[in-house]
């Protein structure tokens, strides 16, 4: 079917209390899983391209977002292209005529005012070329910063205030907010601040996103819908899945040299995680 846009699926969700998963995508392999995975479970969908994933491609955009786009139309559920974690205003000037309906444009790392002058630029290009545009407040962590920020240090936390001041000045259309997670955590042993999630649920009249939630229980997933994200970000549990289950095939077969059997078993491993997550999403 035709390419859907993130904002549409986020509004859906929230609507209906729950919340539009959202994968990170690096291979093809990648983006076959999140769609198979999402039709078994007969649910929308967002693919995510970072930016880290376009450096990883040689700094190329087009070949992955084209083969997104190719697989989205032909799956049999809605699927939204995104544009994930932009710092540069190269890469976002590509979102528009590679697919994207959306972009998350990241600033955080500056300080308040630089902050919300460059999303405020951002969101002012992407709204007159038709993108939805995600930004982020609080310090979430886990990209690479050296030191490591600590999602629990005082000041990690996105400020209710500050947020509502942010949202209305800088004009986006949905705000990742920092309530306890991190990214890249390859355990699922992160815990929210649920009182300051329904603070800025309860502040913010944008949807709110949740990144780093491969470190995330499912009970913690559960209840951060129920206390207001619509959309949540995936990403290092794919590659744990993908991982895992084609260090277990070579082991098992140490003599294979065909790359289509270990990514075969790879794939299908990805297929059961994003199933997985989008029940555990799903109100019962």
């Amino acid at each position: 079917m035709p390419l859907t846009t993130t904002g549409e699926l986020v509004d859906r969700a929230a609507a209906a209390g729950s919340a539009v998963a959202s994968f990170n995508v690096i291979t093809l392999e990648h983006v076959e899983a999140v769609i198979a995975g999402a039709e078994s479970v007969d649910a929308p969908v967002v693919l995510q391209v970072s930016e880290n994933a376009v450096k990883f491609r040689y700094g190329r955009l087009l070949p992955l977002a084209r083969a997104a786009v190719a697989a989205a139309e032909r799956a049999a559920v809605p699927v939204a292209l995104h544009l994930d974690h932009v710092q540069s205003d190269a890469l976002l000037r590509q979102a528009a005529d590679a697919g994207f309906g959306s972009v998350m444009y990241d600033a955080a790392r500056l300080p308040y005012a630089e902050n919300l002058a460059a999303t405020r630029a951002a969101a002012d290009w992407a709204h007159a070329r038709g993108l939805w545009i995600e930004a982020e407040l609080g310090e979430i962590g886990g990209k690479g910063e050296a030191p490591p920020l600590d999602a629990h240090a005082p000041g990690a936390r996105t400020d209710p205030d500050q947020a509502r001041a942010f949202v209305a000045d800088s004009g986006v259309d949905a705000l990742a907010v920092a309530v306890g997670t991190t990214h890249a955590m390859t355990t699922r042993t992160a815990t929210l601040d649920h009182a300051l999630l329904e603070r800025l649920s309860a502040t913010l009249d944008v949807p709110l996103v949740l990144h780093g939630s491969s470190g995330l229980p499912d009970t913690e997933l559960t209840a951060a819908v129920g206390s207001g994200i619509a959309k949540v970000n995936i990403g290092t549990a794919l590659n744990v899945a993908m991982t895992g289950a084609i260090r277990n095939f070579l082991a098992a077969h140490p003599e294979a040299v065909d790359s289509r059997g270990y990514l075969t078993v790879g794939r299908e491993a990805m297929t059961r995680a994003v199933a997985d997550v989008i029940v555990t999403l799903t109100p019962h």
